[in-house]
């Protein structure tokens, strides 16, 4: 399904019952319910079932269709309609790197400089919205099984395995396991939950993304977390979802993004509210990070995010850099602290004038 004909469509809350939503036991449930009340809304202006793709029902309530410009207008002018946007793709450089050896363990210098490590025994688990997560990396504690896949067909389907690296290596930051191989994780040990919105290539759309925030939102408690190491252009569909599932509890931390730019023209970096946090990245002597976004608000903190080692696809691992490795050390700290980040300085040289505080546990 190509994004440059698939829209987002935010409904009003009322458009849809939550009694009816609620009633339903399962997350399974309560998508056919909307997906049934969506294709009553939509039929009327002759959108069929097969051009329906994503529906949302926690986070935001809406879905995701092709349309043609009259049904695009038709819809605009529904009034159960809040929101209208076109769909978006989100892409990831992919790295080259990596191995299928288990190395002796070693502390990387991010673990080391935002408070070592610390051998987790809390309940709260890490829900990574990526690639997906190495589901058999023997460094890892991945919990597949509560896990989501937004893709439904071609090599990506299936169980939200890993194809790229990106993901598995934000998890190995977060939670690897304090064990005689690899690396060791802020929060070493914790449950990872892989949320796979990006596919074997690092692509996606917001309008994935967007199912997987609302995954989350559904299945999530207060007090886990939620890494978002992933971002692209301003999308006010993605930022409610975000505030909206953050609302419940859930802690974000998000990416502030690699384009050297200000952090306020993506999403869902720009996002500012209660339990989400901003990151930018910096290097081993605490000096700005030349491809990080920058701006207050809403970047909240900086961490290490180059040369960062961390765990990789096919059990191995690798070394890499951006503002998606510093916010999984944010994310770890979230765990270990509970949301009670301390400041260990402030990042030198950033571009805004306001200086990043570092984070620390």
């Amino acid at each position: 399904m190509a994004a440059d004909d698939t829209y987002i469509v935010v409904l009003k809350n009322e458009s849809v019952s939550d009694a009816d939503l609620d009633a339903q036991p399962s997350y399974q449930g309560r998508g056919q319910v909307m997906r049934s009340a969506v294709a009553r809304l939509v039929g009327k202006y002759g959108v069929g079932n097969e051009a329906l793709d994503k529906v949302y029902s926690k986070a935001l309530k809406g879905f995701s269709a092709r349309l043609n410009a009259k049904q695009l207008n038709d819809l605009r002018n529904d009034p159960n309609v809040v929101l209208i946007e076109r769909d978006q793709i989100i892409a990831l450089r992919r790295p080259g790197g990596g191995g299928s050896t288990q190395p002796t363990q070693e502390t990387p210098w991010g673990i080391t400089r935002v408070g070592g490590s610390v051998n987790y025994t809390g309940t709260a688990v890490a829900w990574v919205i990526d690639t997906g997560i190495d589901i058999d990396h023997p460094d890892l504690n991945v919990d597949a099984a509560r896990g989501f896949n937004a893709f439904t067909s071609g090599r990506d389907a299936g169980a939200p395995d890993d194809g790229n690296g990106h993901g598995t290596h934000v998890a190995g930051t977060i939670a690897a396991i304090n064990n005689s191989i690899g690396v060791v994780g802020v929060a070493a040990g914790a449950k990872v939950i892989p949320i796979k919105v990006l596919d074997s290539r690092g692509s996606g759309s917001n309008s994935g993304v967007i199912a997987g925030v609302d995954f989350v939102a559904a299945n999530g408690k207060p007090g886990d977390v939620a890494n978002m190491s992933l971002g692209g252009g301003a999308s006010t569909a993605l930022d409610n979802a975000v505030l909206n599932a953050a609302s419940k509890g859930i802690l974000f931390a998000v990416a502030a993004g690699n384009e050297s730019q200000n952090t306020n023209n993506v999403s869902p970096g720009r996002v500012n509210g209660a339990n989400i946090f901003t990151i930018s990245a910096m290097n081993n002597t605490d000096s700005w990070a030349s491809f990080s976004n920058f701006g207050n608000p809403p970047i909240d903190y900086c961490a290490p995010g180059v040369n960062i080692k961390s765990t990789w696809i096919n059990g191995g691992y690798n070394t890499i850099s951006g503002t998606s490795m510093a916010t999984p050390h944010f994310a770890g700290l979230l765990l270990v602290t509970g949301g009670a980040i301390r400041t260990g300085g402030f990042v030198k040289n950033d571009p805004d004038g306001t200086p990043d505080p570092i984070a620390i546990r």
